[in-house]
This record gives structure tokens, C-alpha cells and sequence, in this order.
């Protein structure tokens, strides 16, 4: 895709969600990654700590979309604890 700095976390939503991924409290987690200087570590977190404040993340592709959300994070350049993170924060 592009540079890392034209890659937006708003891009990286997107492609959660055709993956099949359902956000909840979506607007809350947008308005922080765009306060963020590093969004990446910002949704990390959120992913670990977010459902006090009602962000949640739910496959519901009952986990066929593996491929997807894998590529997702390696085109936006995640870690792959940011992966794992995000794999244990999924409601299945």
C-alpha cells in the first residue's frame, strides 16, 4: 500500500470491519486514535483496556476471516504483540 505515514488508522478501521470485525463504541475509539501521536500503540491498548470505556471488538465471522485480519495487521505494520493483544481482546 502506501508509506507507513500516509497509512491512516482510519484505513486500518476499515479493513477490521470487512474483515468482519464489529466495533463497539466505535466513535470513542476513532476520537482517540486521532489524538494519538502513536496511533498504533493507542489501539494496542485499547485493545488490551478499552471495555471499561465500552470498546469492544467481536468476530463475526465465527473465525474464518483469520487471513484477513492477519493481513490487515501486517499492512498497517503492527507488532506481533499488537496482533496477539488484539486476538485475546476479540468476543468470540
Amino acid at each position: 500500500m502506501g508509506s507507513l505515514s500516509n497509512e491512516s488508522f482510519e484505513q486500518f478501521l476499515d479493513s477490521l470491519k470487512k474483515a468482519g470485525i464489529a466495533i463497539s463504541n466505535e466513535a470513542e475509539l476513532r476520537e482517540r486514535l486521532a489524538e494519538a501521536q502513536r496511533w498504533r500503540y493507542a489501539f494496542q491498548t485499547l485493545a488490551a483496556n478499552g471495555k471499561s470505556i465500552g470498546i469492544c471488538f467481536e468476530d463475526h465471522s465465527a473465525g474464518s476471516n483469520v487471513a484477513e485480519i492477519e493481513r490487515a495487521f501486517s499492512e498497517f505494520q503492527f507488532s506481533e504483540k499488537s496482533k496477539a493483544v488484539f486476538s485475546a481482546s476479540l468476543k468470540h
